[in-house]
């Protein structure tokens, strides 16, 4: 089945329902505004600008609307960051059946998601990898081109990677595809934020950040100074990166950081692991 490229609801994918998509808007509603829900002080949070709750909560639609993530579901947060993810999935997941697991590099986050979600949410852990990374994690041990994650084969149905690889370099993207692919069950969906350069991307006049073309073909930065704080990719070569995989791109969803109409900011991806065979 060919990816639909656009912001309009797949083929392959249901329409909410009425009552589930009202369910929904006052769950993101009520997250947004529960100030018994745990957040880290504003100076602690390091995963990027805007509200915490607001953005978590508007994610948490993203996830239900765009990659039809399910109560039921397993999930695992690659970039799990100080949980802004997190927390709106415990409001969300299942608590007999759904599960959560965010891995990251930057302990501190991971130390913070520890002691103020976990004893509250024991079906949502996290652990720290002490993967390399220039910005994050510039003395990590492990290089990020062969990741391999401490979970077990088909071990997820719901895999995240938001903001993610917007820091990576192409072959580190293609090997948590990798993971992704190793780790879900069949069916399970990987959801994946990226920026994917299309013709007239980097000259739009609307185009937040202003892309330049890198040092290899088909990528692009938002700073030459800092190519990994905003890296972009031609579209093809970070699809075939997932393909490689072995995972089916069902929806790509452009954002609006190109500067037109989208409910989200970077662009996002859902791929599927097929379904063994019968």
């Amino acid at each position: 089945m060919n990816a639909q490229v656009g912001n309009k609801v797949a083929a392959y994918e249901a329409l909410l329902s009425p009552a589930e998509e009202s369910k929904l808007s006052w769950m993101m509603e009520a997250i947004e505004h529960n100030r018994f829900l745990p957040a880290p002080a504003p100076e602690n949070v390091f995963v990027g600008d805007g509200d915490y709750k607001a953005i978590g909560a508007e994610f948490l639609g993203h996830f239900v609307r765009i990659g039809r993530l399910k109560p039921s579901d397993r999930v695992l947060d690659i970039g799990c960051g100080i949980g802004r993810m997190a927390i709106p999935l415990t409001q969300y997941l299942d608590g007999a059946s759904g599960s959560y697991e965010g891995v990251d590099p930057v302990g501190e986050g991971i130390a913070w998601c520890t002691r103020n979600i976990t004893p509250v949410y024991p079906r949502f852990r996290f652990c720290q990898i002490d993967l390399a990374h220039e910005l994050y994690n510039p003395g990590g041990s492990l290089s990020g081109h062969e990741v391999v994650l401490p979970f077990s084969d088909a071990s997820f149905d719901f895999i995240v990677m938001v903001s993610v690889a917007t820091h990576l370099p192409i072959h580190e993207i293609a090997a948590y595809a990798r993971e992704a692919m190793r780790l879900l069950a069949p069916g399970g969906r990987l959801f994946m934020t990226a920026f994917l350069i299309l013709d007239g991307d980097h000259e739009s006049v609307g185009a937040r950040p202003k892309f330049t073309a890198g040092t290899e073909a088909g990528t692009w930065y938002g700073d030459p100074a800092a190519p990994l704080a905003a890296i972009g990719f031609d579209q093809n070569l970070i699809e075939q990166a997932i393909r490689m995989a072995g995972l089916r791109i069902q929806r790509v969803d452009l954002g609006h950081w190109r500067g037109t109409d989208s409910t989200h900011y970077q662009d996002v991806i859902v791929a599927t692991k097929p379904e063994e065979a019968a």
